[in-house]
């Protein structure tokens, strides 16, 4: 088979032709706006918008970075929580918030329970050492120079039995 193809009047040099004259008329034109000074306007307007697009661009750089810099003074406001980045760690930050509070309550609870078994070991000394005070008392109002004396105080008169005692044997044979 025989394929068509589009058949093309205009050959490399005529385009070439075009193309030229093309530029030229372009560069008429420009020519005749500076002419004119309308290029002159639009220059100085290119010129503006470029200066105050980097003008722009800076401020929002600088903007950025103070923002980016100030962390801890968007910690301590508040303003840290409303960036997207935070939002999406808000399950995370309340867990360990709980397990903060958790924490310090089970460290006060410690301390309390800390506390109160000093307390108690305070007082059981104590009443050791009351007891042992009170077992010499005892021991020392009970030895007989202690029951001798105590008598001849109330003026009792003490003296021996005149039978020797007797042993009670309760055992049976």
């Amino acid at each position: 088979m025989f394929r068509d193809t589009e058949f093309d009047p205009v050959n490399p040099e005529e385009e070439a032709r075009r193309q030229e004259e093309e530029f030229a008329r372009r560069v008429r034109r420009e020519v005749l706006r500076i002419g004119r000074g309308d290029a002159d306007d639009e220059i100085r307007a290119d010129l503006e918008r470029e200066a105050e697009q980097r003008a722009q661009e800076h401020a929002a750089a600088a903007k950025q970075a103070k923002r980016h810099a100030s962390l801890v003074r968007q910690f301590f406001t508040g303003t840290i929580l409303v960036r997207e980045g935070v939002s999406r760690s808000y399950p995370y930050m309340l867990c360990i918030a709980v397990m903060l509070f958790l924490s310090i309550f089970v460290m006060f609870m410690g301390l309390r329970f800390d506390m109160r078994h000093s307390e108690l070991e305070r007082e059981v000394q104590k009443l050791r050492e009351r007891s042992i005070r009170l077992s010499e008392q005892r021991f020392r109002a009970t030895t007989h120079s202690a029951i001798v004396a105590r008598l001849r105080e109330r003026n009792i008169p003490l003296y021996d039995p005149p039978a020797p005692g007797e042993v009670i044997d309760n055992r049976q044979p």
